[in-house]
């Protein structure tokens, strides 16, 4: 009987999943439009009893992003009174809507890959993992793989999508 080989085992692809360098946890938003008099204007008196009331431990260690999915002028001070609630609680507080909050995370798990370490590899991007990952991401991680890889891929090792192949000299 003929072995069985493992061609992607043997092809010296990496296979490299986003979900690892991606910071984990929570993710919690804070919408100022409950907050709002009438529904459409912040007065400071009630907004202040309203942050005074609101229950800050539930953004303990979670990401958060602070936004007002009204379309109301909100002053500059109420978001410093929200980050100065959230100092201390929160791992990350982000000002826009839960989108931006992983666009943020997404370049803070920039901040820790070493391209460097894939330099002349053959790289699949793992395409679907456990996490929200934005597309920004994915954009981010191309450009910073690109200048060192051998060629880099998108998808799972029995189905990829070419993205970037070294020219050979």
């Amino acid at each position: 009987m003929e072995e069985i080989k493992n061609k992607v085992a043997q092809s010296g692809l990496i296979t490299l999943s986003l979900d690892e360098y991606y910071p984990q946890g929570e993710r919690k938003e804070l919408d100022l439009k409950p907050w709002l008099y009438e529904g459409f204007m912040l007065k400071e008196k009630d907004f202040r009893q309203s942050v005074k009331e609101h229950d800050w431990e539930q953004y303990q260690n979670a990401y958060v992003a602070v936004f007002c999915s009204e379309d109301a002028i909100i002053p500059q001070w109420a978001y410093m009174l929200i980050g100065a609630q959230l100092a201390g609680k929160a791992l990350q507080v982000v000002y826009g809507s839960p989108q931006s909050l992983e666009v943020v995370l997404a370049q803070k798990a920039l901040e820790s890959f070493n391209a460097e370490a894939y330099r002349d590899k053959r790289v699949i991007l793992k395409g679907c993992g456990d996490l929200p990952i934005p597309p920004q991401a994915y954009l981010q991680f191309a450009a910073l793989l690109q200048p060192v890889v051998k060629s880099l891929m998108f998808g799972e090792a029995c189905s990829t999508v070419p993205i970037y192949k070294k020219p050979r000299k």
